[in-house]
């Protein structure tokens, strides 16, 4: 059993994170439905519906038609006026985004109340028709629809409403499977009973705000309604009936002749959104005047509605643009005529699924088999698949596919195989550099050609100090020091990957890159940039350095410095304060920078402080008593100390760790840095008797 997990370990933790991310996608929680909704909202962004004319005018309830009659609600004459006037032009239905809720405040019954009149006073004001039945008697005369909204809390100006429209259903009833409130907001009684339709114009809650779609019918109060833009073309087709076609998931089409419309089971329709035409719209206070042609309205569906910005009638769309709420219904209008609305089919889901996890498992099982250069190709090309099937369906079928969330897992799956791939490949080159390390011949070699890196620092043991103990013939490690100014000293410590002569030739090469950088006295992160790429270039397969690169200035204080791959640093004041500082960068020689900005460096003052630097065999060395030395175990040697410089606290560290075992366990390598005291040693002359000798 273990040696079959150990075998296919790989496949196993793979399958798992599959089965993961399949059970993500059924639950389908909110962020999920996000990452789908991306790629709905792309197909539109990219290949918005273009229309340059259009069955539908919106009477626009604007800024300058709130200069025109003042604050809203406007006196129900006003609408009675701009009803009448469009009436003229023989329109197909005319809609209202708006509630007429209360009574018209100017009508004389409210001027009686508010005035508190007498009976002598009223005998006028009575005679007169109020604004209400004057807006009452052209709706009357007018194909008119005005709008019900659901609610969950209940109106006390309800009454018990019914919709206009007639449902006929076949093959189940629909109450079941569509969208409910417990109650409506509506219209004044006597104006509902003089309408030819009431449409909801109830949009479903989106996380994001953005309206995607809406249900073309819904249940108040346990009765069906039809939505604003689908009640608007029945009145305009002089239909009584709405006809509904049930299947055994749910509603399957939703018709009013000639128009038939496909949904989902709960009788919802994705909108497909048009770019705005100014063209649609026409100021109210324009159609109250009468300043518009008979041909603008005639055999069109009017709507009634706001886009002024103080009456908050403003709604996200996937275009990524905001557009009054009444030119929402006005595209479903549209959609629903020209049949250009959207399909989010139940049996896609099913494919998007499949197809997912059949890509997935491909390019995982790719990934394993092949090159990197070539799981790559495979990658890509798997993408575009998916890319090019999803906007192919929704161009030539309106069918919203879902390539976001296959792609979020062919991504994972992808990169779950790399890392597979990258840790097996690793594996084998560093066991093959072990096998290299035991040949006596390259141990030699490589022993010779490090001991000549490390660099005789002893004249600058105030301030920099630092040695190496080879646990074997050969030490993977080495430290440099470069004085480039009077004042300016580059520095380094690293672990190369790795023993034996290519051990002994990486690290060469890494040492004279850079030396030859340092006394040119670029900047820092120059230095770092030009040693890895020559690392990159000089392919060592499988071999690559953990390092840290700092420059300081003996006057200011200051040292600028690169963890590359390495151990962290250790930062102590005078206090003996500690901080350890942790690496930002990959190990050098493994990828390629295209820019020195890709190099990240510190920059601290260390006028009060004290730096140290180790690899891995410090803090992975073991004790007297058997234990590793540790991160902490470097701090604990540090308090100790009652003289803290950097000779005395290589030295400590190297005794603690080099106390007489038969063999080390890793090399023992440390530098310390400390600016206190930066007088540099004199070398001392030699005796004459001596010389004469």
């Amino acid at each position: 059993m273990k040696t079959f997990y150990l075998k296919y370990q790989n496949y196993l933790i793979f399958l798992i994170i599959l089965v993961l991310l399949i059970t993500l996608k059924i639950a389908n929680p909110s962020f999920v439905k996000s990452i789908s909704y991306l790629s709905f909202d792309l197909y539109q962004k990219v290949f918005p519906l273009e229309k340059r004319d259009t069955e539908v005018i919106i009477i626009d309830i604007d800024e300058k038609s709130l200069g025109k009659f003042g604050q809203f609600p406007w006196s129900r004459s006003v609408f009675a006026k701009i009803i009448e006037n469009v009436n003229k032009a023989s329109p197909k239905a005319i809609g209202f985004d708006i509630f007429f809720t209360e009574k018209d405040k100017q009508s004389p019954e409210e001027i009686i109340k508010s005035y508190n009149l007498i009976p002598t006073d009223m005998s006028e004001l009575q005679n007169i028709k109020g604004h209400d039945e004057i807006f009452r008697e052209q709706l009357e005369k007018t194909k008119s629809v005005t709008a019900v909204l659901g609610s969950n809390v209940p109106s006390h100006s309800n009454y018990d409403r019914s919709a206009k429209a007639k449902f006929l259903s076949k093959g189940g009833d629909p109450k079941k499977f569509t969208y409910s409130y417990a109650y409506s907001i509506g219209s004044l009684e006597q104006l509902e009973k003089s309408v030819k339709g009431l449409g909801s114009i109830s949009f479903l809650d989106q996380a994001d705000g953005i309206i995607r779609s809406l249900p073309l019918i819904v249940r108040f109060e346990d009765k069906l309604y039809p939505t604003m833009g689908l009640e608007m073309i029945r009145v305009g087709s002089n239909q009584k009936n709405l006809y509904i076609e049930m299947n055994e998931v749910g509603i399957n089409r939703i018709s009013s002749r000639p128009y038939k419309i496909s949904s989902n089971p709960n009788g919802i329709i994705w909108i497909r959104y048009k770019n705005s035409l100014k063209s649609q719209y026409i100021s109210a206070s324009s159609v109250f005047d009468g300043k518009f042609s008979e041909d603008r309205f005639k055999n069109k569906y009017v709507l009634i509605g706001a886009s002024a910005q103080g009456l908050f009638d403003l709604v996200k769309t996937p275009l990524g643009v905001t557009i009054p709420g009444v030119e929402v219904h006005a595209n479903v209008i549209e959609n629903i005529l020209d049949q250009s609305y959207l399909v989010r089919n139940p049996n896609t889901y099913i494919f998007e699924l499949f197809f997912a996890i059949i890509v997935s498992v491909l390019t995982f099982f790719l990934s394993q088999k092949i090159k990197p250069k070539y799981s790559l190709s495979i990658f890509f090309g798997s993408l575009t698949i998916v890319i090019i099937l999803g906007f192919s369906l929704f161009l030539f079928r309106s069918e919203l596919v879902d390539i976001s969330y296959p792609i979020f897992m062919l991504t994972i799956t992808f990169l779950t195989g790399l890392y597979f791939r990258f840790i097996e490949e690793n594996k084998i080159a560093l066991s093959n550099l072990q096998k290299e390390a035991k040949l006596l011949k390259e141990r030699e070699l490589a022993g010779e050609v490090q001991k000549s890196l490390f660099p005789d620092i002893s004249k600058f043991e105030n301030f920099i100090y630092a040695t190496n103990v080879p646990a074997r013939d050969v030490s993977g490690d080495y430290y440099d020091v470069v004085n480039v100014t009077k004042n300016e000293y580059f520095f380094t410590l690293a672990d190369v990957s790795g023993k034996g002569v290519k051990a002994g030739m990486y690290m060469a090469k890494a040492s004279s890159i850079f030396r030859t950088l340092s006394n040119l006295s670029y900047p820092l992160e120059k230095v770092v940039f030009g040693v890895n790429n020559e690392l990159v270039e000089a392919k060592f397969k499988g071999m690559f350095v953990t390092a840290v690169f700092g420059k300081f200035n003996i006057e200011t204080g200051e040292v600028t410095f690169v963890n590359a791959g390495h151990e962290s640093i250790m930062v102590f004041d005078r206090n003996k304060n500690f901080e350890f500082i942790k690496s930002e960068l990959p190990p050098i020689g493994i990828v390629k920078y295209f820019t020195e900005s890709m190099v990240k460096s510190k920059t601290i003052n260390l006028k009060d402080k004290t730096f140290v630097v180790y690899t891995d065999g410090v803090t992975e060395g073991y004790l007297k008593n058997g234990e590793e030395l540790g991160a902490e175990g470097v701090q604990r040697i540090v308090k100790t100390l009652s003289e803290v410089t950097p000779k005395n606290i290589v030295d400590t560290i190297a005794t603690e760790l080099n106390w007489g075992a038969e063999k080390l366990r890793d090399d023992i390598t440390c530098l310390a840095l400390d600016l206190k005291n930066t007088e540099i040693i004199k070398p001392q002359k030699k005796k004459k008797q001596d010389i004469q000798k």
